[in-house]
């Protein structure tokens, strides 16, 4: 079982597209806090889901309870937090909100988590690929 993820910042909608279909993703969860910002482009939440499913057949689910707060996120990006302050503040928050509970293999097979930062090491989808792999057996996670 496979679990991908991605980020739309510094990206053409032709290299996003392209990059999920290529790998075989089968639906999207977006994991951002705030999915219809301007700046979000091609990625805004009422475009997303027809640009998914007109391009390459891609579903879409938006899952904001995987998403940081936005006290965490004014932490860390306002008043420059330190990343393991981040990653501490973030993993409490994944354990209080699902104690247990997480999608199921089956939703997370073929999916890509999404999110707006370009690279996955500072950003909390790559550890909210990490907490759900941690709690789904034989599941691995690929940064597109």
């Amino acid at each position: 079982m496979t679990l991908y993820t991605i980020g739309f910042t510094a990206t053409t909608a032709e290299s996003f597209f392209g990059r999920l279909a290529a790998a075989g993703v089968t639906k999207v969860i977006d994991v951002r806090l705030n999915n219809v910002s301007q700046l979000a482009g091609f990625a805004k939440r009422q475009d997303l889901p027809y640009f998914l499913r007109a391009l390459a057949g891609i579903g879409y689910e938006h899952h904001p309870e995987f998403a940081p707060t936005q006290e965490i996120l004014d932490a860390f990006k306002k008043q420059h937090g330190d990343w393991p302050e981040y990653e501490s503040a973030f993993a409490r928050l994944l354990r209080k909100r699902h104690d247990g509970s997480v999608l199921d293999a089956a939703d997370l097979d073929g999916a890509c988590l999404l999110c707006s930062e370009r690279e996955p090491i500072h950003c909390h989808r790559r550890l909210v690929a990490e907490y759900l792999a941690g709690r789904t057996p034989g599941l691995s996670v690929v940064h597109l």
